[in-house]
């Protein structure tokens, strides 16, 4: 049986994680106002902050290692690297959140036609509306978990099953959770504090 999700407590030392949030703290000036589908701004929908760590960051090389991990005991997807080789330095402060989504969509592999009544053209070729230019899409999606628990109130990030039922992750301090980036996660706001988390996406060849 495979699962939507799953999570390592990777144990890595205090120290450890203590140089990397001094490395990310020269990250802090590039924040900027976090983006939906890398374009919009809507803090109705997603209200954060974030910067882009470039991969060739050591701490790449410890993420890669628990997604393999993951992939070979789990999902058994075909995998090739780090999406844009970047991963996204969040942070969420009071009163911040990111609302029900997902990381993988329909729309990033086609661009289906609308008919001449708005609806969707479901007579054309799959040749004429599917995105021929996508190569690779997200398959598998990451956190690292930076804050400890009780460095903030809030902020649970919550998936929904295949039944729709919503459950919690851990939030323990260098916690590393991979899932299924076509399910449903959000966010809460925080409510005190501030929750730092390192994000990101495993990609491979489209689905067929």
């Amino acid at each position: 049986m495979s699962y939507q999700s799953v999570w390592y407590h990777t144990r890595m030392p205090g120290e450890l994680l203590d140089v990397l949030e001094k490395d990310l703290k020269n990250y802090d000036s590039s924040l900027v106002d976090s983006r939906i589908a890398g374009e919009v701004i809507n803090r109705q929908k997603r209200n954060s902050k974030n910067s882009w760590v470039d991969s060739k960051h050591w701490i790449s090389g410890v993420v890669w290692h628990y997604i393999h991990q993951a992939n070979q005991s789990n999902f058994l997807f075909d995998i090739t690297s780090i999406d844009a080789n970047s991963l996204q330095y969040t942070q969420y402060r009071e009163g911040e959140f990111y609302g029900w989504h997902h990381d993988a969509w329909l729309e990033a592999m086609y661009t289906p036609k609308a008919s001449a009544k708005g609806g969707l053209d479901v007579d054309s070729q799959v040749s004429d509306w599917a995105n021929v230019s996508v190569e690779s899409v997200r398959k598998l999606s990451f956190i690292l978990q930076l804050s400890s628990h009780d460095d903030y109130e809030g902020g649970n990030v919550q998936l929904l099953d295949d039944t729709g039922t919503p459950y919690f992750l851990p939030r323990e301090r260098g916690t590393i959770i991979v899932f299924d980036s076509r399910t449903q996660h959000r966010v809460l706001k925080v409510t005190k504090g501030l929750r730092k988390s390192l994000v990101g996406w495993a990609v491979g060849p489209r689905w067929k």
